[in-house]
């Protein structure tokens, strides 16, 4: 049988209330971690998710999620993410930073959208 997780879009304005709701969504006891390797190891099953894989996940009122989590949010959570990215790592940031600010690239959003659909193809419901 089929389970099927809500994400109600309504409910997030930042990266942070998407954890929240997905801890209580979907997470064991309220959680699963905070980040997006977290969050794709919970979709891989047995941590939150069916281990058969047998469940959807469907975002309500994601075009209100699409706009929330946009270029504001990204530059936000890249600005974060370099404050405390390893050394190495620092120019790539860096780089996303500048495209967000410029409105190019990948939003939290896709992010979130892209984690699901590697780890969970077809399994995505955009209502």
């Amino acid at each position: 049988m089929t389970v099927t997780y809500v994400i109600d879009g309504d409910e997030i304005d930042t990266l942070e209330d998407f954890w929240d709701v997905v801890g209580r969504t979907m997470g064991v006891d309220g959680y699963f971690g905070r980040n997006l390797d977290a969050f794709a190891d919970c979709l891989g099953g047995g941590y939150g998710t069916p281990d058969d894989g047998d469940y959807l996940i469907e975002w309500r009122d994601h075009e209100l999620s699409r706009r929330r989590l946009g270029y504001p949010e990204t530059v936000r959570q890249l600005e974060r993410r370099l404050a405390r990215v390893h050394p190495t790592n620092r120019g790539q940031v860096a780089a996303e930073l500048a495209d967000a600010r410029a409105g190019k690239g990948p939003t939290v959003f896709d992010w979130l959208v892209d984690v699901i659909e590697e780890r969970h193809p077809g399994g995505l419901r955009l209502a």
